[in-house]
């Protein structure tokens, strides 16, 4: 998929649990998980909007674009 899920390196550098990262945006942990993996086949702009409120970034550094070959 060209679209790449920067997740867990933003929780990473931000010290902040997958766990409470669902709890504090109001979404399951088995949801999270399937858009920090890159299975998501959409995310919706109010889960976006959260994540990047909850942990003081942008979309792009959450998501990027890496053409196909």
């Amino acid at each position: 998929m060209p679209i790449i899920i920067n997740l867990d390196k933003i929780l990473e550098d931000r010290g902040v649990k997958s766990n409470e990262l669902a709890e504090k945006i109001g979404i399951t942990k088995a949801n999270l998980s399937i858009l920090k993996t890159g299975k998501a086949k959409a995310v919706r702009f109010s889960t976006l909007e959260a994540i990047c409120e909850a942990l003081n970034c942008q979309p792009g550094d959450i998501l990027y674009y890496t053409p196909k070959d």
